[in-house]
C-alpha cells in the first residue's frame, strides 16, 4: 500500500490520520490482524499514499521518501 515514491509535485508535506480498523473495507480488516486503528498517510490533496499500523512508522516512512509529515487530529 505504498505510493510514496510514485507522488509527485513540489509540496512534501503529508498528513498522518488515525482510522478506526472499523471503518475500513472489509478486506482491509481482514488484513489489520487484530489492530483496532491504522495510520493513513495523506498528500495535500487527500489522496491516501499508506496504510500502516504504526503511528511511528508512518512519520518514518513518510520522512524516508523524503516528505514532511504532520499529525491530523
Amino acid at each position: 500500500m505504498d505510493n510514496l515514491e510514485a507522488t509527485g509535485g513540489t509540496d512534501r508535506t503529508v498528513y498522518v490520520k488515525t482510522i478506526a480498523v472499523t471503518d475500513l473495507p472489509r478486506e482491509v480488516r481482514d488484513q489489520a490482524e487484530g489492530l483496532e486503528q491504522l495510520y493513513a498517510v495523506h498528500d495535500a490533496q487527500g489522496q491516501q499514499l499508506a496504510l500502516v499500523g504504526d503511528r511511528k512508522l508512518a512519520f518514518e516512512l513518510a520522512r524516508e521518501h523524503n516528505y514532511a509529515p504532520v499529525l491530523v487530529h
